[in-house]
């Protein structure tokens, strides 16, 4: 696993613990993937209910707050495939707000 799946771990996992419905799959470009379910976030690639892939600099703005998510998919920095509403839920736990 690499480092930056790493960081992405630790600082999702508190986030998406007992906040998200089924699976989710972050694909960072070139780096791996993470899974984010209710018991908090991991490394992986598994079957996921909604798939979001961007670039490791997307997320990471997404995460701290200075790139709206719903811009990013508006403006293709974001790729969302699976449930819309479920991609609209794993934007709020990114951002912090789930």
């Amino acid at each position: 696993m690499s480092q930056i799946i790493d960081e992405y771990v630790s600082l999702l996992t508190p986030r998406a613990q007992g906040a998200i419905k089924g699976v989710a799959r972050l694909d960072i470009e070139g780096e791996g993937s993470v899974m984010l379910d209710e018991t908090g976030a991991r490394a992986g690639a598994e079957e996921a209910d909604v798939v979001l892939m961007a670039r490791d600099e997307v997320f990471r703005a997404i995460l701290s707050g200075d790139q709206n998510p719903v811009t990013a998919f508006m403006t293709r920095k974001l790729k969302v495939e699976g449930n819309a509403q479920r991609a609209l839920k794993v934007s709020a736990i990114l951002v912090g707000e789930g």
